[in-house]
């Protein structure tokens, strides 16, 4: 018997990238990127955990925009083109690395993973992988759940409620869309959370939401089990707090498994390290160097002479890793078990999905060995999903969590500050307009209908706090101020349009196909 559960959630967001008014265009490789390193390989490690009648239990959230991104057939129709240009970059490599026996066999590894996407994404699942994720939620073991419509960040949405329930209202919708029932649990963009906003949650019969430590910690009245079991709000909904020392062993640059000096270095690319004349045909045609996704080095050290990767002594230290990983929460399970009095202790471990693959190269083997470690090798831990554990225990402790985020500092300051803070005024009155609008017009058809519902989604993606949080990383700055100010100009003439009635026909139906996000959008959601 156990004695106590372990919670693994993995975030699966990318902002909303679709340009088809160009024929190339480099922040859409973020999401083929993502395809191949980390969603196909977490789709072959579940497929693994069927056919081996391994049990588990996961939870995985598949945000808004990146569920309307995988079903897109522009993109779709691209990222196959994506991976041809790899396997030809490949194939290419195996035939100039031949007197290179360190890095020749690497390239046919990659020449291998890139067929074995390519079969896996166009002919087992016809190009929409969202159906191989909604197969494993549909038999019992991966709870997909939703976030913010375009990962908003609604703390600082406050000030106009309506803004706040139409991010989760239209999220809602689109998730029923995409995988055939409503959702029953909730990422807040940014792991954010403001006081009462779990009221909107309510409104949608979402059950669980996460938030990180010190919102359990701070909680009103005082949690009698810490951050070890989950709270109602007075609106019913559960609160899971996030569990600082599993997150540290894989969060953590210095402490943390990816790490370790035989896991692939990410950032030595043959993109950038290769001759320009033989890599051109394999970058931005505008002669922009950028990752291929072939990576020939590991991480070594702090050294600039990086050592050739070993792909099975880093297989090896992933299997070791994931042994360390359970045995410390083996022990951290019996010591909470006997303090809590023999209350079995909910141990969450949130992530974001990306890290396993795309960054972590070896990530998802990782995932891979420690469910199956945890199934065949200890019964002291049990891996669940939140709505499993409110099914299996129904007495709850009601509080009220406080304001946080898991973002530096935990509160709102990586989203709003020196380098962002000029967003706000233009987002607040955006939203006091669109409420305007949908309360002003509740009938309305035909072509101002869709203005409304154009400038409902032009406002939505620019609440994506992907924009910010980019402003305050300093990377790819130009193009996330352009997505803000873009977004908030269509949005502007859209509403100022609806207002003389002068909507002009052929620049909707430009920006319709351009901004074609959420085709179930109603405006009626902001009356």
């Amino acid at each position: 018997m156990s004695k106590g559960y372990l919670a693994l959630m993995f975030h699966a967001h990318l902002p909303y990238v679709r340009h088809p008014e160009h024929d190339f265009f480099l922040e859409e490789d973020w999401l083929y990127e993502a395809i191949t390193e980390t969603y196909i390989p977490l789709i072959e490690v579940f497929e693994g955990f069927e056919k081996d009648g391994v049990p588990w239990n996961l939870t995985m959230s598949i945000t808004p925009p990146l569920a309307e991104m995988l079903s897109d057939p522009l993109l779709q129709e691209r990222y196959i083109k994506h991976l041809n240009k790899l396997i030809e970059l490949s194939s290419k490599e195996i035939e100039r690395t031949r007197w290179q026996k360190d890095f020749q066999h690497l390239a046919f590894m990659y020449k291998d993973m890139f067929i074995r996407a390519r079969e896996i994404f166009e002919n087992k699942y016809h190009r929409n992988i969202l159906t191989a994720f909604k197969k494993f939620q549909d038999s019992g073991h991966l709870e997909i759940i939703t976030c913010g419509a375009t990962h908003g960040y609604l703390p600082l949405m406050d000030i106009n409620p309506h803004a706040v329930r139409a991010q989760i209202k239209i999220a809602a919708r689109n998730y029923e869309k995409h995988f055939g029932c409503r959702p029953r649990g909730i990422w807040l963009p940014e792991c954010g959370y403001y006081p009462g906003h779990d009221r909107f949650l309510a409104e949608e019969g979402i059950k669980f939401f996460f938030v990180d430590t010190h919102s359990i910690l701070h909680a009103t009245p005082r949690p009698k089990y810490g951050v070890f079991a989950p709270l109602f709000t007075e609106n019913g909904v559960a609160a899971f707090g996030r569990d600082v020392e599993s997150s540290k062993q894989v969060w953590s640059a210095e402490e943390g498994y990816p790490g370790d000096h035989y896991y692939r270095d990410f950032y030595r690319d043959i993109g950038f390290d290769l001759d320009f004349d033989y890599v051109k045909d394999y970058i931005s045609p505008d002669g922009i160097r950028k990752m291929t996704g072939i990576k020939y080095y590991r991480i070594t050290g702090e050294s600039e002479d990086k050592a050739p990767y070993e792909p099975q002594i880093a297989l090896e230290k992933a299997a070791s890793h994931a042994g360390n990983f359970m045995f410390n929460r083996e022990k951290q399970v019996e010591y909470l078990y006997d303090v809590l009095g023999g209350k079995k202790p909910m141990i969450v471990s949130p992530y974001d999905a990306e890290l396993y693959g795309h960054w972590w190269f070896e990530g998802p083997k990782w995932i891979d060995f420690l469910v199956r470690k945890i199934a065949f090798d200890q019964d002291t831990i049990e891996l669940t999903t939140p709505m499993k554990y409110l099914e299996e225990n129904s007495k709850i402790q009601v509080s009220t969590p406080s304001m946080s985020s898991w973002g530096y500092k935990g509160y709102h300051e990586v989203w709003l500050e020196g380098s962002n803070d000029w967003i706000y005024r233009h987002l607040h009155e955006a939203a006091d307009r669109m409420v305007e609008l949908a309360k002003s017009r509740p009938d309305s058809y035909g072509i101002e209908r869709r203005a409304l519902n154009q400038a409902a989604r032009e406002l939505v993606l620019a609440q994506s706090s992907d924009w910010a949080f980019i402003m305050k990383t300093d990377t790819m700055v130009p193009y996330a101020i352009r997505r803000t100010r873009e977004h908030i100009a269509r949005f502007t003439r859209l509403y100022e349009d609806i207002k003389r009635g002068t909507i002009d026909g052929e620049w909707l139906n430009d920006i319709e196909s351009k901004d074609n996000i959420f085709n179930e959008i109603d405006y009626k959601v902001y009356a």
